[in-house]
């Protein structure tokens, strides 16, 4: 049996290569994500417009975030993650054996707290780089005393997300030439149950967390399980593919941290604004809120503006 090491800030080492490892896409794991997600399209399960099934973009949320289960232990992680970079390349045929490898690339420390830098890419059957994901995590923390406490006064952004939109501005409901500055993304909301929390969180893989298990939760000083950073990436992601079509799957990028925590039972509604075209890519902002109107996720997407007009239509 392989040796796994504890998941400490301490352990890790730069360059830390990880993997290969490999995961088969068929129906029932493409199943268990749209469960999780509540996604049930028809691009996923009948037919699109790349001949047959895809996988929903980010399928693989997990087989890249948890990659460092490869040498480390997940039932001792702690981590928090703050940070999500992704570039979607091209989609996940239902069916294809993919793999993922990668490593940790960084890490350091800053207001006394361990943060590590993970980068992974998922490659198909062929060879070809599906999905690019670099995620920053805060690891071997307890999450109640640093969920919600915001960024560092000297930790310095290039941009901000403004969150605004113009109200007179019509609803941008697909990516074209010509959208008006701020003009409003649709909205697209979840409310995740426990059940659904677990199925993503790998629950039935036997791992416990604070996103699975109220005990683990409760040990980290919180009153309930936290949504994945990477379930709230999933609800953005659908509303870009609703927004972008078949261009999301291959040009998509996506640049998001993580604000303020989101719990179980939570009503989250992800929206966005137009920021600008630029070399025939459609520039966004986005952002997750809660019922409350507590922003969870902010960001940055962008993707090839396209004419075709298709996208996947919902089945339940």
């Amino acid at each position: 049996m392989k040796s796994l090491k504890e998941a400490l800030f301490e352990l890790v080492e730069v360059p830390e290569l990880m993997g290969p490892v490999t995961q088969v896409v068929d129906r029932r794991f493409v199943l268990d994500y749209a469960y999780a997600q509540d996604d049930f399209r028809d691009w996923y399960f009948v037919d699109s417009p790349f001949g047959g099934p895809v996988g929903h973009p980010l399928v693989l949320a997990n087989e890249l975030l948890f990659l460092f289960y490869d040498k480390y232990d997940g039932n001792t992680a702690q981590g928090l993650h703050t940070h999500e970079r992704l570039r979607f390349r091209s989609p996940v045929r239902v069916g294809e054996t993919v793999t993922v490898d990668g490593g940790y690339t960084e890490k350091y420390e800053r207001r006394g707290q361990g943060y590590v830098t993970l980068e992974a890419t998922a490659r198909g059957e062929d060879g070809r780089i599906l999905v690019e994901h670099v995620g920053r995590e805060i690891m071997r923390t307890v999450a109640g005393e640093v969920v919600g406490k915001g960024r560092a006064k000297d930790e310095k952004r290039e941009r901000t997300v403004l969150a605004t939109v113009d109200p007179d501005a019509e609803i941008a409901a697909l990516a074209r030439h010509g959208l008006s500055e701020r003009a409003p993304l649709p909205t697209r909301r979840a409310h995740f149950t426990q059940d659904q929390m677990s199925v993503f969180s790998w629950a039935g893989r036997g791992y416990e967390n604070v996103h699975t298990s109220r005990e683990k939760a409760a040990a980290a000083g919180l009153d309930r399980t936290i949504v994945q950073a990477q379930q709230q990436t999933g609800l953005i992601v659908s509303n870009l593919v609703d927004l972008f079509g078949a261009t999301w799957f291959t040009s998509g990028d996506l640049d998001l941290r993580f604000v303020s925590p989101a719990f179980v039972g939570d009503i989250l509604t992800t929206s966005g604004a137009v920021i600008d075209e630029r070399d025939g890519r459609l520039e966004v902002e986005v952002w997750i809120e809660n019922q409350d109107g507590t922003k969870t996720a902010v960001g940055w997407a962008s993707a090839e503006i396209s004419e075709d007009l298709a996208r996947p239509r919902a089945l339940l």
